[in-house]
């Protein structure tokens, strides 16, 4: 499972906080890492040097062998929120697109 991680110029700490991120990823999807191919994480600040509720923006997207990518976002007050955030929606995603996928076949 490769991991891409973007952000954008408001975000400080790139390299730590990228291998806090491919650790959260790594843990919330490990499940289903030999279907994934490729995940990618973009992170912002919404507000950029302002503060704000709510203001980081985490959007990840999935590539699942053989499907369209898989699309979430979780907004939250800290970055470490919206990562963990935005990676518990892609597990819950990824759960019920292979087990749709799983049903489908057994008809």
């Amino acid at each position: 499972m490769h991991i891409e991680i973007n952000t954008d110029s408001n975000i400080e700490g790139r390299e730590e906080l990228a291998i806090h991120v491919k650790g959260v990823v790594e843990s919330a999807l490990s499940r289903f890492s030999d279907r994934i191919t490729r995940v990618e994480v973009h992170l912002s600040d919404q507000n950029g040097d302002k503060s704000g509720q709510d203001d980081k923006r985490c959007m990840m997207e999935v590539r699942l062998e053989g499907r369209e990518p898989t699309a979430v976002t979780h907004q939250a007050a800290s970055l470490g929120d919206a990562v963990a955030g935005a990676a518990n929606k892609m597990k819950r995603s990824l759960e019920s697109t292979l087990e749709r996928l799983k049903d489908a076949r057994r008809t």
